[in-house]
């Protein structure tokens, strides 16, 4: 018999399957990076530039791809009035919220793989670090960028919380996504700011770490495993923050 925590989470990614227009909206964000990088390769080949773009839209899928779904898991259910009936099932209230982490989690993962995929592809018929560009990029997912797809989960899944009604989740989720995107560029044309401190911050950290596999550097397994312990523990301290506003009446009730 499954966990409530396992049984919320199927019901959520079945229900999130079924919204045909979110999921193609998703794989739509998921693919744009490659297109675009694609189109500029055969513009003008410069690796430099390319390898920039790549990682800011690899950290922008991995916030887009559970977009559409956090933002109906608890805004959508509040402004259906069927999350009350749930919070009323005798499962406890930390549960149900990893439950709903985990289904948005799991379609922010997807969207990052096939953004990858599409990123390997482009970068392999460009003539670009052919024989390693796939390992390079399977390395990133499980050493640096899968804590990353936690950490954006939680964030959304907190602001659908906050948010009364699936629109103004819809507005707030899509502003977030300025922050992975932001972040990025000012690391693009700072390039500085690859020094110190700023490589164990989350995003900032991910983004170094892949323009420095892509380029052929060295991918130390210490500093990749702090930054990802480090986001995966920021992610569980925004989903507790989550968890504990569905014991206040106005998240609850929807006064």
């Amino acid at each position: 018999m499954l966990s409530p925590t396992l049984v919320v989470a199927r019901k959520e990614a079945i229900d999130s399957l079924r919204d045909t227009r979110s999921v193609i909206s998703s794989l739509m964000y998921a693919l744009m990076g490659p297109a675009v990088v694609f189109m500029v390769s055969m513009a003008a080949r410069v690796d430099g530039v390319l390898i920039g773009m790549m990682s800011v839209f690899t950290l922008v899928a991995a916030f887009v791809g559970g977009m559409n779904v956090a933002m109906d898991t608890v805004a959508g259910e509040r402004e259906r009035q069927s999350l009350l009936p749930l919070l009323m099932n005798p499962v406890r209230r930390r549960e149900i919220v990893l439950g709903k982490w985990l289904a948005v989690g799991l379609f922010s993962f997807a969207g990052l793989i096939l953004n990858l995929a599409g990123f390997a592809i482009v970068f392999a018929s460009a003539g670009m670090h052919p024989p390693a560009c796939v390992p390079r990029l399977l390395l990133a997912v499980t050493a640096g960028i899968l804590p990353l797809v936690l950490l954006a989960a939680s964030l959304q899944l907190l602001i659908s919380t906050v948010c009364r009604a699936a629109k103004e989740a819809q507005t707030y989720l899509s502003m977030l996504v300025f922050l992975p995107m932001g972040l990025g560029m000012f690391q693009v044309f700072f390039p500085a700011t690859a020094r110190g401190w700023f490589a164990f911050l989350p995003v900032m950290g991910q983004q170094l770490q892949l323009e420095r596999w892509m380029k052929g550097g060295p991918a130390p397994f210490v500093p990749a495993a702090a930054l990802g312990c480090f986001t995966a523990a920021l992610a569980l301290l925004v989903l507790e923050v989550a968890a504990n506003r569905l014991h206040r009446d106005e998240i609850v009730y929807g006064n």
